[in-house]
């Protein structure tokens, strides 16, 4: 499983023109399910998101947590993030999992994610086709794979 937490400013998901999410200070984490992927794999990443510290602290240093600074969370589901591009220009996306797998570890995060961060988290729609505008603070941007702790 894999995570790209971006720390934003702001952020907002459209689904056919249609607000379905808005944030303010926090994250916005595209999640790529693997094949491979177990609710072990979810609970790996949810403590990591929850307790990634790269807000700052009263002396500027990145040093609080989303907790500590009441920071929101926008989970997207996004399977391109295991695309294999070695061979052509068109990517294959075998690797990432079929959604009868992917949906119910998907679902999984968001809870574990918000048990984590102590309330609800904004998401997208899985397999939704989505637009996201947002304001990347820093930027900050940070990768995070399960299977490579």
């Amino acid at each position: 499983m894999i995570a790209v937490i971006q720390r934003v400013s702001q952020a907002t998901l459209h689904i056919e023109g249609a607000l379905q999410a808005s944030i303010q200070q926090g994250f916005v984490v595209l999640l790529g399910i693997h094949v491979d992927d177990t609710p072990e794999d979810v609970a790996y990443l949810a403590g990591k998101i929850a307790g990634l510290r790269v807000f700052s602290d009263e002396e500027g240093k990145m040093n609080l947590d989303l907790q500590a600074i009441q920071g929101e969370l926008l989970l997207v589901s996004q399977f391109t993030l295991y695309a294999a591009t070695r061979k052509g220009n068109r990517p294959s996306f075998l690797e990432s999992a079929r959604p009868e797998k992917a949906i119910p570890l998907y679902e999984l995060m968001i809870k574990s994610l918000s048990d984590k961060v102590g309330k609800l988290i904004q998401t997208g729609v899985f397999g939704a086709d989505m637009q996201i505008n947002l304001t990347n603070d820093g930027p900050v941007t940070i990768i995070i794979d399960s299977k490579n702790p």
